[in-house]
């Protein structure tokens, strides 16, 4: 072993960087400190029954009334409401009845007429147009057809827009919807169409490029010695569920030339993230690898588990160098991929959804670690929704396989207690949030 190696191995992480100080150098890595700078990944115009999860590179508002036309809000007659005045069930107004004309799209079920005269009432669904000189609906449990001529009577008197929907009753034209950086759902699909949107402005997906590293590990059955390769599967899967576009790359073993050229490979893509080798073991290249294309930003984090993570700048192109371990590299996928990829985006992270809990048993936890220790999740004796206003319905059971290389204790968790970094562990009976990060967009 040559003499830098031999410190570097020896030494271990003296110093373990905090783990916000860590995510702020990446995002001034990534996003710079102008507070206007463009969306770092650009920004594309797309259908929008395609943009599902797509974040709007800027604000939209409505290009029309929704509705754009007065519309029944009930099935019935549309009426004149003057007409109706007086109108009971022990004396009903008797109208005739308008002769139908289809309507837009041609139905006879949903016939009205273009117009009706004082006096007359024409049927309406609910959603069809209001016929000119309409001004109301009566219901049409409200109303008696007569078997004779063409008549109906009327039991209501009702008043001037009674269940009808006015113009722009939904959204008006020109009405503010949503901001730039929003989220789209699946329901603001359908309203954006609605208000007149085919199309819309988008921040382009972030583009990643996966390289799990390790001449141990291998795609098929294992022998003696080797490794099934997971890590590069669940990153790439998790920056797909976090709205990247990922190329999974093969494996790629240790060896410095064969690891300079993986990276290099992939400058073209917004972010590179690796797994294993990141630590200060002999077989550990990827922290001198990325110092000797770039820069090391951070090298060991405060986190438990996963400290020995390594965040680097190659051709101002992030490689975030994940732990080997499976549940470390979860870890740290979530604490500083996921941010990257919202700050490219030209967005911060949302909080993961969290479900309060009564803790089973002590979390232990070192001062100035940022622990994160998975639970199992059961409800507690009685209502579901708590013994009391304030009590949690639930309690967190840590489990018991808790090592960094357990796979199976995070992926048959319900979610993780975060310890926080001023903390010696959390005692039995705090209540406490578990993060369902998985659930997180």
């Amino acid at each position: 072993m040559e003499g830098a190696d031999r410190e570097r191995t020896e030494a271990g992480f003296k110093v373990r960087t905090p783990v916000d100080e860590a995510r702020h150098v990446l995002r001034e890595a990534v996003t710079g400190d102008a507070a206007d700078a463009d969306i770092p990944c650009g920004t594309e115009t797309v259908d929008v029954d395609r943009a599902d999860g797509r974040v709007l590179a800027a604000p939209v508002t409505s290009a029309r009334d929704v509705p754009h036309y007065q519309r029944a809000a009930m099935d019935g007659y549309a009426v004149r409401a003057a007409d109706t005045f007086g109108a009971s069930d022990r004396s009903p107004e008797v109208l005739r009845i308008a002769e139908p004309a289809a309507d837009t799209a041609g139905s006879d079920e949903h016939a009205t007429a273009d117009s009706i005269a004082p006096g007359t009432a024409a049927r309406v669904h609910t959603g069809s147009a209001l016929p000119a000189g309409a001004d109301a609906v009566v219901m049409i449990e409200r109303v008696t057809e007569l078997e004779s001529a063409g008549e109906l009577e009327v039991q209501d008197a009702i008043a001037e827009g009674e269940n009808v929907a006015p113009v722009g009753e939904d959204v008006e034209e020109g009405q503010a919807l949503y901001e730039a950086g929003h989220r789209l759902r699946p329901s603001d699909l359908g309203l954006l169409r609605s208000a007149g949107y085919g199309r819309v402005a988008v921040t382009q997906q972030p583009t990643v490029g996966v390289v799990p590293t390790g001449e141990e590990l291998v795609a098929g059955d294992p022998g003696p010695g080797e490794v099934i390769e997971t890590n590069g599967l669940t990153v790439s899967r998790l920056a797909q569920r976090w709205g990247a576009r990922v190329t999974y790359r093969d494996v790629v073993t240790d060896d410095p030339e064969s690891l300079r050229v993986a990276i290099q490979r992939d400058l073209t893509k917004d972010v590179i993230v690796t797994t294993g080798g990141s630590s200060v073991g002999e077989r550990d290249l990827l922290p001198e690898v990325i110092d000797d294309l770039g820069e090391v930003l951070v090298h060991g984090v405060g986190l438990k588990p996963g400290h020995p993570v390594c965040l680097g700048l190659v051709e101002d192109t992030p490689v975030l160098a994940l732990p080997g371990y499976p549940v470390a590299c979860i870890v740290n996928a979530v604490q500083f991929l996921r941010p990257v990829l919202r700050w490219l985006e030209g967005t911060t992270p949302d909080p993961h959804p969290m479900t309060r809990a009564r803790l089973d048993r002590k979390l232990p936890s070192e001062p100035g670690t940022r622990t994160f220790a998975r639970v199992q999740l059961e409800p507690r004796d009685g209502d579901r929704e708590g013994n009391g206003a304030d009590e949690p319905a639930y309690t967190a059971i840590p489990t018991r396989a808790s090592g960094s290389g357990v796979l199976s204790s995070v992926a048959l968790a319900d979610g993780w207690v975060v310890v926080d970094d001023d903390r010696e562990g959390i005692p039995a009976g705090e209540t406490v949030p578990v993060e369902n990060w998985e659930y997180a967009p």
